[in-house]
């Protein structure tokens, strides 16, 4: 069987890129389709790699700024040619389930997200991204032709798979298909507990307006404790600029520096909707609570008073109220880490080895 895996772009290293990686530990020999890939931003994981980029490789500052080339993408994922592949895996949040394969061959799609700018946060998109003039005024009719896209898309692969049951219902939703949950893979050996934890708090992520970081920011420059964050991107001049003292911006740190992190953080601040939160897992593997916003992944995840702390709206005077609950609040460091251990990535691969396997025999029966 000659499995080829497929992924939207390969240019920084998040919750997409280690399902890849899991991926490419189940199946060492299966090569890359990716639109971009920069080695760098990606923190070199995929060294070594067979990897197959699109004509967008070439284009000047694509890989940087990816997102202007949105319009582009539909065309270039169409363009690889996988007819000596007897099944694909995609791993898509926007545009890789859009391959388009031969009768012969089986397409799974491991799903994040449907392209969230083009269904249901395509109103806040146009927003926060703060276009201005003509640009503004055309952005809805772009937005809707990559929505009409990625619906003829959807149809494409034969079985999907969903990173949470959020993610699952809104698949359904958007693309009338059904799709079998199994959560992304941590790297709970990595992650360890610690007896006397510090007085600081914890944010880790990419600096993009849906993950909230300006009102972590706020809430923390009226509490005036110590918050460390970890992470870089487009809004951390404006987030630097209005951060008082308490608040130290970390930027991008090695993996063995971000553990050290999570373990001796007072608890994890997560208030954005996520489709999963990864980053909110690795935190509770170190042993540590999640003060989240109640919504998307993170009911899936946190037990309110047990591992975590919810707060209902994304407010200042929300997000402020549940760091004082937390601080008044007893946590068994192990019972956090163990609630994680059921993601485990060796347990993943199985499941993913697992379903492919069924899917194809299925598959081949049929045929």
């Amino acid at each position: 069987m000659k499995i080829a895996l497929v992924h939207d772009y390969l240019n920084q290293y998040g919750g997409g890129e280690r399902v890849l990686e899991a991926f490419t530990k189940i199946w060492p020999e299966a090569p890359i389709f990716t639109l971009l890939y920069d080695e760098q931003g990606t923190g070199r994981a995929f060294r070594g790699k067979k990897i197959f980029t699109s004509f967008l490789q070439k284009l000047p500052g694509a890989k940087k700024h990816h997102r202007a080339f949105s319009l582009l993408m539909p065309l270039a994922i169409e363009q690889f040619d996988l007819s000596k592949y007897d099944l694909v895996l995609s791993d898509s949040a926007s545009y890789a389930k859009g391959i388009i394969t031969r009768p012969q061959t089986l397409h799974l799609c491991y799903c994040h997200t449907p392209i969230r700018y083009a269904w249901d946060d395509s109103h806040k998109y146009i927003k926060e991204f703060g276009y201005g003039g003509l640009i503004k005024f055309f952005i809805p009719f772009l937005i809707n032709y990559i929505r009409l896209w990625d619906e003829a898309a959807s149809a494409r692969p034969d079985y999907y798979l969903a990173n949470s049951s959020f993610v699952a219902g809104r698949i359904k939703k958007y693309y009338h298909r059904d799709a079998q949950v199994v959560h992304p893979p941590i790297k709970t050996a990595l992650f360890h507990i610690i007896e006397q934890p510090h007085n600081y708090f914890l944010a880790v992520g990419r600096f993009l307006p849906y993950k909230r970081f300006d009102l972590i920011v706020k809430a923390f420059n009226r509490l005036g404790l110590p918050l460390k964050i970890v992470g870089g991107g487009p809004q951390e001049k404006y987030l630097k600029s209005i951060a008082r003292p308490n608040i130290e911006f970390v930027g991008l740190v090695s993996d063995q520096r971000l553990k050290d992190y999570y373990a001796h953080c007072q608890a994890l601040i997560f208030p954005q909707e996520e489709d999963f939160g990864i980053v909110a897992a690795e935190a509770m593997a170190s042993g540590r609570p999640v003060i989240a916003y109640a919504g998307g992944g993170a009911l899936e995840m946190i037990e309110d008073g047990k591992t975590g702390i919810f707060f209902e709206k994304q407010g200042v005077e929300d997000l402020i109220g549940a760091v004082k609950k937390l601080q008044r609040t007893i946590f068994n460091g192990q019972y956090i880490r163990e609630k994680v251990l059921r993601w485990d990535e060796e347990r993943f691969k199985e499941k993913i080895k697992m379903f492919v396997e069924e899917k194809y025999q299925e598959f081949k029966s049929k045929a």
